[in-house]
């Protein structure tokens, strides 16, 4: 008998739709659906993709502390894999987290195997790395055909109970595990082939990789803030009373613009905030805690500042994607250039 896989996919992969279909509910269909025909061939005959989870990603953003996780348990367990596949998620940061979650529940409460896949910079990635297996990809589902047969190849080795090697031989995301191993070399002499190869310019591989830090030099200090234009852009998730434009509550995939222009002060008549990763109540009955517009007015009539723009900025960030962030900034500073903004006020929470 071939052995049981369960797969889990998110609203756009199953073929139901984009962000108008991101609160689709959870539902079980027995067999493959989308991405898992490519699972069923990287697995071969010996294996079967007996069932497919499918759930919306902000309906699992939205609902993980209202019992998601759970629910589907329940209709995992109902098919008893012995496998368990989750994504890949590429870039995707809500369907990262989700991958991410339903993974370890999965790994954690059937005690199967369990594999995803996703883009280093996946706030998945960071968060689950160290619980599961989860098979480095590139940003994007164009590597969905290199993707898949690695988790594939991941998921047997373990489910035939086969050891389970180092990232750099399996392909998947550094879990910070140190083992000691014997080598046939030396390490000194490993050690300067390594020195030799960075000086050559050639390909090196480290035991010990050190993190890649940016380094964004600061922008020099504003010298007449008194004629200065200054915007607000915040991370906190504040939008327009109803959230008209669907900002995520987290892994932000857009950002928005919202008019400030006659106010005074930010009213919550006017203004709410979606962010999932804080206490929203003080927030929600004084949005002026996060966009402090009372206070910049205030210094705006009094000539402390020159102008306050007449809008702000707005995204959520928690979650988020490092990436998406640079990707959100690189689309808005194009407009605050184009409005001669001077200063840029950033406000997160």
């Amino acid at each position: 008998m071939p052995k049981k896989v369960v797969h889990y996919i998110n609203q756009f992969f199953a073929g139901i739709g984009g962000e108008d279909k991101a609160d689709y509910k959870p539902e079980i269909r027995a067999g493959i659906v989308g991405p898992g025909l490519a699972l069923k061939s990287a697995l071969g005959n010996e294996y079967e993709v007996v069932a497919t989870v499918i759930c919306g990603d902000n309906y699992f953003g939205s609902n993980i502390d209202k019992g998601v996780v759970p629910e589907l348990l329940e209709m995992i367990k109902k098919y008893k894999p012995e496998g368990f596949v989750a994504g890949p998620a590429f870039n995707a940061g809500r369907y990262g987290v989700a991958c991410g979650t339903i993974a370890k529940a999965v790994q954690d409460e059937l005690h199967i195997p369990v594999v995803t896949g996703m883009y280093v910079e996946n706030p998945g990635a960071d968060m689950f790395k160290k619980d599961v297996y989860i098979i480095e990809t590139k940003n994007s589902s164009a590597d969905m055909r290199h993707a898949m047969p690695k988790l594939a190849a991941l998921l047997k080795k373990q489910m035939e109970g086969k050891e389970v090697l180092g990232p750099k031989e399996e392909g998947y995301i550094e879990k910070g595990i140190r083992v000691n191993y014997f080598n046939e070399r030396r390490g000194s002499e490993r050690a300067v082939d390594l020195i030799v190869a960075k000086v050559k310019g050639e390909p090196v591989y480290t035991d010990y990789p050190l993190p890649v830090v940016d380094k964004v030099a600061p922008a020099p200090a504003l010298k007449d803030l008194a004629h200065a234009r200054i915007a607000l852009v915040t991370s906190g998730g504040i939008v327009r009373q109803g959230n008209p434009d669907h900002l995520e509550s987290s892994s932000a995939s857009k950002w928005c613009k919202y008019s400030i222009e006659g106010m005074d002060h930010a009213d919550k008549k006017d203004f709410m905030t979606v962010h999932g990763g804080y206490d929203r109540a003080f927030i929600t009955e004084d949005p002026d805690l996060c966009i402090p517009v009372d206070v910049l007015r205030e210094l705006e009539k009094k000539g402390f500042i020159g102008k306050l723009m007449d809008y702000f900025i707005t995204t959520t960030g928690t979650g988020t994607a490092t990436n998406s962030a640079k990707r959100f900034a690189e689309e808005y500073v194009p407009l605050l250039k184009k409005d001669r903004v001077d200063g840029v006020l950033l406000v997160s929470t």
